[in-house]
């Protein structure tokens, strides 16, 4: 199903039609109870047309709608989709119709200044909180961001990862949004959460070898901490093809927190600090080892000093324990042998 533009007429015109017609309504009334009174039969039609309208005559204003910038309501008249009503302005359409969306009283952790008031909150079967929302059966055409909880998800590893990301998102069919899934709202949340499983399982959460992370058979240097944007991209991508027959439009996915679960987060702790203090080590030898050779050719070149191998053995050994060492080397002071 797609979404076809409902014809709308201007609400003003109608509304001021309905509110004369109440006033002459009123005006008959009066008027004929007065020729009645006067035992004038004339007055029983615009009596009784006057009654009617006053029992009657509010059903026209409920097809006056009033819509906000970014807003939408989509209408059914019998059960059968009429169409759309978009943009801000006031409209009158079937005082029958029926404003369908399934995802008014649903409301999702859209961000963390989100108020929502325990008294009116229940959980549904995914865990998504849910609460009863008084603006109606709009459906709001704006950006909006949903950031969902923190998931544990193994990496291509098996290492368990924290990882929660924020979608940004928006309507774009509110035709397949309310009539294609029952609650776009959940839905999207659920494809989130299958989506963020389905790409963080090909990374590993730190460069590995031997790992291929794009698919053409060759290992690469991708990673969930290294290669954030991709790993968005791909997230955004792999949301956007589930959520396609549901009118949504994926803009933005971004990860918004990524750690090891606490289980594993201080060994893994440790490994990295190895890890850094061995790149360490092999840069200062690698250092130290080109000093000491610049130490010895100097000396061979100007002639300080002449050297035969034990001597240039020490040299080196003495060298390299100063440059290397972890703490400040002491000096000994040789005085001479004694006599």
């Amino acid at each position: 199903m797609k979404e076809k533009q409902l014809n709308a007429k201007p609400g003003m015109p109608i509304l001021i039609l309905c509110v004369l017609l109440y006033l002459a309504a009123i005006a008959c009334v009066i008027g004929g109870a007065i020729l009645l009174e006067n035992d004038n039969s004339i007055g029983t039609l615009p009596l009784v047309l006057g009654i009617i309208w006053l029992i009657i005559g509010f059903i026209p204003f409920f097809g006056l709608k009033v819509l906000k910038p970014n807003e939408a309501l989509v209408f059914t008249l019998f059960g059968e989709y009429t169409g759309t009503l978009r943009g801000p302005g006031f409209f009158y359409v079937h005082p029958f119709s029926v404003a369908v969306n399934p995802a008014a009283k649903t409301k999702l952790g859209q961000s963390g200044d989100v108020q929502i008031n325990p008294q009116s909150v229940s959980i549904s079967s995914d865990g998504t909180k849910v609460e009863v929302d008084a603006a109606g059966k709009r459906i709001s055409l704006k950006a909006m961001t949903l950031n969902n909880a923190k998931q544990k998800v193994n990496d291509c590893l098996g290492n368990p990862v924290e990882i929660g990301i924020a979608v940004i998102w928006k309507v774009v069919d509110t035709a397949k949004a309310v009539f294609n899934v029952d609650n776009y709202k959940e839905y999207l949340s659920l494809q989130c959460d299958a989506a963020l499983r389905e790409i963080v399982r090909i990374y590993p959460y730190d460069v590995a070898p031997n790992v291929d992370t794009t698919g053409d058979g060759l290992p690469d240097e991708g990673s969930l901490r290294g290669s954030s944007e991709v790993v968005a991209r791909r997230i955004k991508e792999e949301i956007q093809s589930k959520v396609y027959d549901a009118g949504l439009e994926i803009l933005e996915a971004r990860i918004t927190y990524l750690a090891y679960a606490k289980e594993i987060a201080a060994v893994m702790l440790q490994r990295q600090q190895a890890s850094a203090i061995v790149d360490a080590r092999k840069l200062i030898v690698e250092g130290a080892v080109g000093m000491v050779e610049m130490a010895l050719d100097k000396l061979s070149e100007n002639g300080v000093v002449m050297l035969d191998e034990d001597r240039k053995a020490a040299m080196v050994s003495n060298l390299l324990v100063v440059l290397c060492g972890n703490r400040d080397a002491q000096p000994v002071v040789n005085s001479g042998s004694p006599q």
